[in-house]
């Protein structure tokens, strides 16, 4: 006779309901605390909800590299101001209705700061400039900067292609004061659970496939192989909820390997990488990966290639959130409970003076435990 336990949708939810909310570390401002607190008292207690942003581009006045250009403030301040009066506010009934929060964290998809990927006495001044601006603002755990809320950020493109630099060796040391379940050797990539949720960070692309012994682009830090040996330490069970959180985006780059064409070597992301990613996480239950880089939302599902499907990965492209050359930025609201992720965009024309939510509400359904 099946017991309780062991009917699908009763698995589901105890394993769902298996986990705590410890977010890497204690949230410690008091107001975030007390909506904890009521979180875990009302029947919603099993949701997880939380901000992911990308592209904010922190960027120094050239000719005056001890300022921020003063469009970067006003982006990067007003993103920061309206993720932190939305939790408590009411999310319009069109979109599924509902209230936001309470707020595990905001998760940064990268490109943090705009000129690390550049060289010269003066950019290097304007690489300071731009990543104390980051810190400064966004502290770590939600009460050392303006953010009220713990940040979980990967490195992008801009920050630092080769994977050195100012940009690395901040992001290194700000590992290190988290609370992680699991850290690479370089330090740079690493994972934590938000209740039964496994949620990973890895850098700007996720290689390197070993077999392949080509030049990359963009160099992957060994992300590749800390996912593999993470999944096995965290997350051996296949029915684990798992969140990825890369920069690049991966759909233009899910081509045949052939580790010897040439025309890898101009590619942001080598094929043959993208091809043993895909590999790696396929079999387990990964309920969407997060990325930046393209600076337009787009949602979609993956299934290795580069085929339109309705079946696979959820794939959640961030738009860029507090890019200093305009006043169009974005960023998504995402809630997780037992049965599904629901996606929501709020968005802005006039750098965050003002806000608004995009009319659409994006779905998808937690995956039954195999049996």
């Amino acid at each position: 006779m099946m017991s309780w336990q062991d009917s699908p949708s009763n698995r589901r939810r105890f394993l769902w309901t298996g986990g705590s909310l410890a977010a890497g570390f204690a949230l410690p401002n008091s107001s975030t605390t007390r909506a904890q607190d009521t979180f875990e008292s009302t029947e919603s207690a099993n949701k997880i909800g939380f901000f992911a942003i990308g592209d904010t581009h922190y960027f120094a006045n050239e000719k005056s590299t001890s300022e921020l250009m003063e469009s970067s403030v006003i982006n990067c301040h007003g993103l920061i101001d309206t993720l932190n009066k939305l939790p408590g506010t009411q999310i319009p009934e069109s979109i599924g209705g509902g209230s936001v929060g309470p707020v595990q964290g905001v998760i940064h998809a990268g490109d943090i700061i705009d000129t690390g990927d550049k060289r010269g006495k003066t950019q290097e001044s304007m690489q300071q400039r731009e990543w104390d601006g980051f810190v400064s603002d966004f502290g770590l755990t939600g009460s050392e900067g303006r953010l009220k809320f713990p940040v979980y950020e990967v490195h992008g493109n801009h920050d630092s292609p080769g994977g050195d630099g100012l940009a690395i060796d901040g992001l290194i040391e700000r590992s290190k004061k988290r609370s992680v379940l699991s850290r690479s050797a370089n330090g740079l990539h690493y994972s934590w659970d938000w209740g039964p949720v496994h949620c990973i960070n890895l850098g700007i692309v996720v290689g390197q496939d070993p077999k392949i012994q080509q030049r990359r682009r963009y160099n992957p830090m060994d992300s590749l192989d800390f996912l593999i040996g993470d999944l096995q330490q965290h997350a051996s069970d296949s029915s684990k909820p798992v969140l990825i959180t890369h920069h690049v985006d991966v759909v233009r780059y899910s081509k045949a390997c052939d580790g010897t064409d040439a025309a890898n070597l101009g590619m942001e992301w080598n094929p043959c990488d993208v091809q043993a990613y895909y590999e790696t996480i396929r079999k387990h239950n990964v309920l969407a990966v997060l990325y930046g880089h393209t600076h337009v939302r787009n949602i979609l599902h993956w299934n290795g290639t580069q085929q339109k499907t309705d079946q696979g990965i959820p794939l959640l492209n961030i738009d860029n959130s507090s890019h200093f050359s305009g006043g169009n930025q974005a960023f998504f609201y995402i809630e997780i409970d037992s049965n599904e992720l629901r996606v929501r965009e709020v968005a802005t024309k006039d750098s965050w003076a003002t806000h608004f939510w995009t009319p659409s509400l994006w779905r998808f359904p937690i995956r039954e435990p195999k049996a």
